[in-house]
């Protein structure tokens, strides 16, 4: 079982989301994916995804994408599961949250939501400074990412598989290269 945690705003309806379900469909895996509208409340996401994780048979794989893959980290180490994070947020030192103070849309819904201070508190707390098990990560990223800087996450996950490609954007422009890999990755047959 693959569990995907889409980015901040995002949602299952994302480019990679979609190329990864049809491409688990044309496996013959297409039940083996779980995506999810995540709540945008932090803490509230990551209970989302625990009851998910809860209900699998065995132990699934984690795919998270920008603040996706921040969770991923943090539910990688609570539960001991293999995750691959595609350009993945680090919170910088001293993160308070300031700059992501206030009203959003989603992307692909009407939904508004506020992001308050006690939401930034969350991630604060959410935030795990050290990885217990490495060989358990795989990091995607792509050095033009215009959102995030991708050498935070270099740094974060350093000693964990690493692929660190020249250009691209924070949507990682060569998604649709790794989406076999990370089949494999997850333990399933593509």
């Amino acid at each position: 079982m693959i569990i995907y945690l889409h980015g901040f705003r995002s949602g299952p309806q994302s480019a990679k989301v979609q190329a990864l379900a049809a491409r688990m469909a044309q496996a013959g895996l297409a039940s083996q994916l779980w995506c999810e509208q995540l709540s945008p409340v932090p803490f509230d996401a990551i209970a989302q995804v625990r009851v998910q994780i809860e209900r699998c048979d065995t132990p699934p794989t984690l795919v998270g994408s920008s603040l996706g893959g921040f969770y991923a980290t943090y539910l990688a180490e609570r539960f001991g599961l293999k995750t691959v994070l595609i350009n993945p947020f680090v919170p910088h030192a001293g993160f308070k949250g300031e700059s992501f103070l206030g009203e959003y849309q989603m992307i692909y819904s009407e939904e508004r939501f506020n992001f308050t201070a006690a939401h930034a508190a969350q991630i604060t707390v959410l935030d795990t400074p050290s990885l217990s098990q490495p060989d358990n990560f795989w990091l995607l990223a792509e050095e033009g990412d215009e959102v995030l800087d991708y050498r935070q996450a270099v740094a974060r996950y350093k000693g964990c598989r690493q692929t660190v490609l020249p250009g691209g954007n924070h949507g990682f422009s060569r998604w649709s290269d790794y989406l076999d890999g990370v089949i494999a990755f997850a333990g399933l047959a593509a």
